[in-house]
């Protein structure tokens, strides 16, 4: 574990311009029990295809449908799993309170970061938005990136109050408001990171880029690594073509089969997953696994993409 603000800062920024940030999936058994061995079978095949950064327990990672223990089972899993090979940064989150006790979890075994998803339920003003990772630094040795999606949107002048909390070292945006983006990349301290955090991140990728944020999360990177990173090296190098192709023929349409159902945003990229035999099971409650038709259109899709890249299913 690193307690050097600086050092997983210079880490996070080798790998992401390296590579995608992997937010891998947590392995349930049929009966909805936590697989740990299922999960380290598959966070280590993630690690093994170099990205960036590994994110468990975060949004992909159903980290709201998991308790402590087994909160606990997964970090630890994808530190050992990692072993120095790329930063491991854990999501955190509900009211701080909560947050505190998963990331002193988070810090005990071995988590290099912290990835502060977006409280509970709640609307709150700037200030509150503020003193929610506030009290998260005062409590953590570790560092944090706050998430602003959903309830949370940082203004300008919070964003200058967030930035200024010593151990706080980045912001992942989903929102993707790319004028209020471009204001805090313009407001942010230097060596201060950014991330693209839109859902399927890559349909934005290029926008992302032109605030300054080329830095992304890939769900697909957890099903098809060989899409994910023929995409992100054909962005690299200015290869249009071959953008252009898996934008139109695979991205676009993945999202319009997300967009069928809600939750389709982690159901497809678990269901893509077992489809190439990965150990990571069905989805928790509320969460439901797509329908027959819908999982026909995936497999459909999937191959297509593969196909793309020169990869078999």
């Amino acid at each position: 574990m690193s307690l050097d603000t600086g050092d997983v800062v210079r880490r996070l920024e080798e790998g992401m311009a390296g590579g995608v940030l992997s937010f891998p999936l947590t392995s349930f058994h049929a009966d909805g029990s936590l697989d740990p061995d299922g999960f380290r079978t598959h966070v280590a095949a993630q690690i093994a295809t170099a990205p960036g950064a590994v994110f468990p327990a975060c949004g992909t990672g159903e980290f709201f449908s998991l308790d402590e223990d087994e909160y606990r089972t997964v970090v630890s899993a994808a530190v050992q799993e990692s072993a120095g090979r790329v930063p491991v940064v854990a999501g955190i989150g509900y009211g701080w309170a909560q947050a505190v006790r998963f990331a002193r979890i988070a810090e005990e075994a071995g988590a290099d970061a912290l990835l502060v998803l977006p409280h509970y339920l709640v609307a709150a003003p700037q200030e509150g938005l503020v003193r929610q990772v506030a009290e998260i630094a005062a409590r953590t040795r570790l560092p944090l990136i706050a998430y602003q999606r959903g309830q949370v949107a940082f203004g300008v002048e919070a964003f200058r109050q967030l930035a200024a909390i010593p151990t706080v070292i980045g912001l992942k945006d989903g929102h993707s408001d790319l004028d209020r983006l471009q204001r805090l990349t313009l407001a942010a301290p230097g060596g201060f990171l950014f991330f693209n955090g839109a859902a399927t991140a890559e349909i934005q990728a290029r926008a992302y880029a032109t605030v300054g944020v080329p830095a992304y999360s890939s769900a697909v990177h957890a099903f098809a690594p060989e899409i994910a990173d023929a995409f992100f090296g054909a962005l690299k190098t200015g290869d249009e073509g071959t953008v252009e192709k898996l934008l139109r023929d695979f991205y676009v349409p993945l999202v319009e089969l997300r967009d069928r159902v809600p939750g389709y945003a982690v159901s497809l990229v678990k269901a893509a997953a077992r489809l190439r035999g990965r150990p990571v099971g069905p989805v928790r409650a509320p969460l439901t696994d797509p329908s027959a038709a819908d999982l026909a259109d995936l497999t459909s899709l999937l191959a297509t993409g593969l196909d793309l890249v020169g990869a078999d299913l």
